[in-house]
């Protein structure tokens, strides 16, 4: 049986080309014409809401425009109807909150037109138009003032400064513990008893009360004395040495303590070397470190700038500080005059030095931590003094420097200093909270009797060479520490828990570094060798010189 043909149909169109009519099983179907050359976007866009944004407001758009073939009508009722959906349309994470800002500067600009056209309408009296003055220009000067305000905050969280660490951290070191400032804050350790004086070294200069009388009209010219300063490290210091046979098992330096004990304020990188021999703690700085360089606006909200070139940079701000606390400290003495001695002699004075010694005296104390952890350290004080009862005061002199007040919270200290002495204290303790913690615990340890601050200020903004003393005010160290909320008791828990933690740790060296960029202080565990190549080379000599001795 042959298969059966049946021919299609075939449309014959004289007039042009495709289909006559159209097929059975597509008729009474809407038609949406497309092109081969449009974007595909969702499969299914029943809303048309999709794309939103304005970059693809033309991208996924057909080029026949969009039609209403698929528009429902109710013809029933009335040819006019037409099906809209009214429900909320729903934007994408990207665009929601995009309006909340023009509406409220749209909001804004009608409450202004609407006050300016109140107060076309009504006729004010003159005590009414003074007041309508005094609150507009009330009202601009909170504008200028917030305004500012939110542009400077805007503008320091859009540029975060990434400092540099104060020593390179090495490969082959290892993380050993890691403690973070709002940890270190919460600890406490009371009822710590006074120190107790082992041996007192040094001599001191009294102090020239005559420095008191100076102020911004009486100014005082910062005078260079060329004086000789020792900032001997915990291991060389050759008396603690002698006591580290018989003595205690923790050792430090007032600086040491003090920088442990305020670490949570700082925000600047240190680093400080633990070395653990035996069952005894020695903490040192390095040989070639900044450590004993005073930092200038580190807590500031608009710290200095990070360039190496600058004028103002921290590392040349602080070599200034440095440079004018060491001039400021032996200009206030009454120079060759009769000194203050103690027993023994400065234990850091050798014979072949040329030059005059600063004026200091060292005081070697102990302290009781618990838990057989027993502290000695060697504390400074810069002067005596005698005071309107005849007693005998001790003193450390510190020096507070300004160096542009357009850049260091606007307060000039020329203007403010005689009529308004606290807000330049308060913007001080703003901006250099750690150094003034620091100085302020070196005192207490010290059992100074007094603090002496002086306010030094450079001659012109743009040379930092040129200095003028503008006055002075003294404190005691613990009603100062009361005044910048310093707490001593949270202060010898944190130097207790960072020498338990040592304590802990095997025999060896660490690092104990402030992290440049962030509140957290790490332990490194690092070679026996680092930081030694000064020293070996030291050994070495002393090691030649017995050799020729037993010969």
């Amino acid at each position: 049986m042959s298969a059966k043909f049946i021919p299609p149909k075939i449309q014959d169109n004289p007039t042009g080309w495709g289909p006559c009519a159209v097929p059975e099983q597509f008729k009474d179907m809407p038609y949406q014409p497309f092109s081969k050359a449009d974007r595909l976007g969702k499969v299914a866009d029943w809303n048309g809401t999709t794309y939103q944004d304005k970059r693809y407001t033309n991208r996924y758009q057909s080029q026949f425009s969009s039609a209403n073939q698929y528009a429902y009508y109710h013809e029933e009722d009335e040819n006019s109807f037409q099906l809209v959906d009214t429900s909320k349309v729903t934007r994408p994470m990207y665009q929601r909150g995009r309006g909340r800002f023009q509406r409220k500067d749209f909001r804004r600009d009608r409450e202004r037109r609407d006050q300016k056209a109140a107060a076309s309408m009504q006729v004010l009296s003159k005590t009414q138009k003074s007041r309508e003055r005094d609150r507009q220009r009330q009202m601009k000067k909170w504008q200028k003032q917030y305004g500012v305000r939110q542009k400077f905050d805007i503008r320091a969280q859009g540029q975060q400064k990434t400092r540099g660490a104060s020593v390179q951290i090495r490969t082959e070191w290892k993380v050993v513990e890691e403690m973070d400032f709002p940890r270190l804050s919460k600890l406490s350790l009371p009822n710590v008893d006074a120190g107790v004086d082992i041996t007192c070294c040094g001599s001191l200069e009294y102090y020239d009360k005559n420095m008191d009388r100076v102020n911004t009209r009486a100014e005082k010219k910062l005078l260079r004395v060329n004086r000789i300063f020792h900032k001997v490290t915990t291991t060389d210091d050759p008396i603690i040495r002698q006591l580290a046979k018989t003595e205690s098992n923790v050792f430090a330096t007032d600086a040491i303590v003090a920088t442990l004990m305020a670490c949570t304020r700082s925000v600047y990188s240190w680093d400080i070397v633990v070395q653990r021999v035996g069952n005894k703690l020695f903490f040192d700085k390095r040989d070639d470190s900044e450590f004993d360089l005073l930092t200038v606006s580190e807590t500031s909200s608009d710290p200095p700038p990070e360039d190496s070139t600058s004028l103002n940079s921290p590392r040349n701000l602080a070599l200034e500080a440095t440079f004018i606390n060491h001039n400021f400290s032996q200009q206030v003495l009454r120079q060759g005059e009769e000194k203050y001695s103690f027993e023994k002699p400065n234990p850091f004075v050798q014979e072949e030095e040329e030059g005059q010694v600063a004026s200091v005296a060292y005081r070697y104390r102990k302290w009781d931590l618990g838990n057989n952890i027993e502290l000695i350290v060697r504390c400074e004080h810069d002067a005596v003094m005698v005071s309107a009862n005849s007693d005998l005061q001790f003193v450390n002199i510190k020096a507070l420097n300004e160096w542009d007040s357009r850049y260091s919270g606007g307060v000039d200290w020329r203007q403010k200093l005689d009529v308004q002495r606290g807000a330049v204290l308060a913007n001080e303790l703003k901006n250099n909270s750690s150094k003034l913690s620091k100085w302020t615990i070196q005192a207490l340890l010290a059992g100074s009797d007094q603090i002496k601050f002086g306010y030094v200020s450079r001659v012109n903004p743009v040379d930092s060479s040129k200095h003028v003393v503008l006055g002075t005010q003294m404190f005691k160290p613990i009603e100062f520490a009361t005044q910048i909320s310093l707490s001593m008791d949270n202060g010898w828990g944190i130097l207790r828990c960072i020498i338990d933690l040592c304590m802990k740790l095997k025999e060896g060296k660490y690092l104990i570094m402030k992290d440049p960029n962030k509140p957290v202080i790490r332990i490194y565990d690092i070679p026996d060798n680092t930081f030694d190549s000064d020293e070996d080379a030291d050994d070495d000599d002393s090691d030649d010189n017995d050799g020729d001795d037993d010969e």
